[in-house]
């Protein structure tokens, strides 16, 4: 709803046209030798390839990481008695989202977000594996006849039925009929997931394990609102406790908990110094704080929002009803802020309340608009060669909107030189815990983040209550 309102004012920035050349499959971390030339379906895949990295923010170079993930993939595709085994290609997505998907033809991709949240190579062996296995089965194939044969079945229905109760009742049967049929792809890809992944040596169980702790990242993700949903794992494999308990149950047929390899140390190290978050293209988050330092901009939302940083704008929510939207255009110097305001992108646009202004130093011009029950209030603010757009809208009965929009329009700020350099990226950071430390001090160290206790928790993958002992290994986050 609140994207709605936003969208009344300034449609959505969108990619333009995509540069074919700018985006080559990745040479580097190759496990065999490349995709089968003749492979049709290697042919299809090659060209989703490019449009892949232009909406996971490209590819991670990081040639240790490359070197962990690609020894995972080999031990899995080893097989002695088959000297001409599938070849695959992966690539690491530059991607907070927690995600990884495998193409027809060998094409492997896994986010950096998904590594974040792993705890050994078994982990991540069985998420690969599970992908693997949707290919092997042709899940992707039957899905589209599927989604196909549903959507002729509607239109039939619709034609014969018109807009009648029974027509709903059928269109709604075909959509339980395709949720039911990606719930059951899901369930086999993980059974065929953990059957390659206790053949290849690996612990069985991490499979479960690793469906423990997406369960615990979504709940951590629900209240804070991070990354983009719908680039998740979660968003197209459905996680519950049932499912939890059919890959525990599945793993028993293979050994027991402590029966297969977990190298943990090994993947640790190859995590370590990770990039966590947002990455320096797209600016940082730190708190109630926004800053980028390409842009050389940052502004602060009041206390109570919950910050959002996607490549096409920054999104703030808050209490009732009330959200922040920022980015940048392109302006000619040559036209006033205030002239601009009055250009005829801003629907419901109070003329009469369009005034110049000056913001830290900065030029800058506000405005009041209404439309559709919601009222904004809009700021523009000229740094450097671009124009920015900080439009803040609240329902029509609000009463705080210009509170809000007055603090928010009143932090923002050009970066000085020393501020950009100070910026740096978060990152994994692997520590050995030393005598005396615990939960909550090792929590304590992280910088940048918030709730840093229960993220701690999520991303070691700790019980409720669980604690850690002297020699462990574990992740925190920090800027160095």
């Amino acid at each position: 709803m609140l994207c709605c309102a936003l969208a009344l004012l300034a449609g959505c920035q969108t990619v333009g046209p995509i540069n074919e050349q700018a985006f080559q499959p990745s040479n580097n971390p190759v496990t065999v030798d490349s995709v089968a030339k003749n492979d049709k379906m290697a042919v299809l895949a090659k060209a989703q390839h490019p449009r892949i990295l232009a909406t996971y923010g490209g590819e991670y170079p990081d040639p240790k990481l490359e070197r962990m993930v690609a020894k995972v993939v080999g031990t899995l595709t080893f097989d002695a008695d088959n000297p001409s085994p599938q070849s695959y290609r992966i690539t690491i997505l530059n991607s907070p989202n927690v995600n990884a998907f495998a193409l027809p033809g060998g094409y492997l991709y896994v986010t950096r977000g998904l590594l974040a949240l792993a705890n050994d190579s078994a982990e991540l062996a069985a998420v690969i594996a599970h992908e693997m296995g949707h290919v092997t089965a042709s899940h992707g194939i039957q899905r589209q006849q599927k989604e196909a044969e549903e959507v002729l079945a509607s239109k039939v229905v619709s034609d014969v039925l018109g807009e009648s109760s029974l027509t709903k009742v059928a269109l709604i049967k075909g959509k339980l009929r395709l949720a039911q049929f990606s719930r059951n792809q899901e369930l086999e890809a993980d059974s065929i997931g953990i059957r390659a992944t206790a053949k290849a040596g690996y612990d069985p169980f991490a499979a479960s394990r690793f469906l423990q702790s997406m369960a615990s990242y979504s709940n951590f993700r629900s209240v804070t609102g991070a990354q983009d949903a719908s680039l998740d794992f979660l968003a197209s494999h459905p996680n519950a406790p049932q499912r939890i308990d059919l890959a525990q149950r599945q793993a028993r047929g293979f050994g027991t908990p402590d029966s297969g390899t977990v190298d943990r140390d090994s993947y640790l190290a190859g995590i370590d110094g990770l990039l966590f978050g947002d990455s320096p293209e797209e600016g940082y988050i730190r708190g109630n704080t926004f800053q980028h330092p390409g842009l050389g901009v940052a502004f602060a939302v009041p206390a109570g929002f919950m910050i959002d940083n996607t490549a096409a704008e920054v999104t703030a929510t808050g209490p009732g009803d009330t959200a922040v939207r920022f980015d940048g255009v392109s302006v000619d110097t040559n036209i006033t802020l205030a002239d601009y305001l009055r250009s005829g992108w801003v629907t419901g646009l109070d003329a009469g309340s369009v005034q110049a202004t000056t913001i830290n130093g900065n030029e800058a011009a506000t405005a009041r608009a209404s439309a559709d029950g919601w009222k904004f209030a809009i700021t523009v603010v000229r740094s450097g060669d671009r124009v920015y757009r900080l439009l803040t809208a609240a329902p029509i009965a609000s009463t705080t909107l210009e509170s809000i929009a007055q603090s928010v329009s009143a932090s923002f700020k050009s970066l000085t030189a020393a501020e950009k350099e100070a910026l740096r990226p978060l990152r994994i950071r692997v520590v050995t815990v030393k005598p005396g430390q615990t939960v909550g001090s090792l929590s304590a160290q992280m910088i940048g983040v918030d709730r840093k206790l229960e993220l701690f928790g999520v991303l070691n993958a700790l019980p409720p209550g669980g604690g850690v002992s002297a020699g462990d290994k574990v992740k925190i986050i920090s800027d160095r």
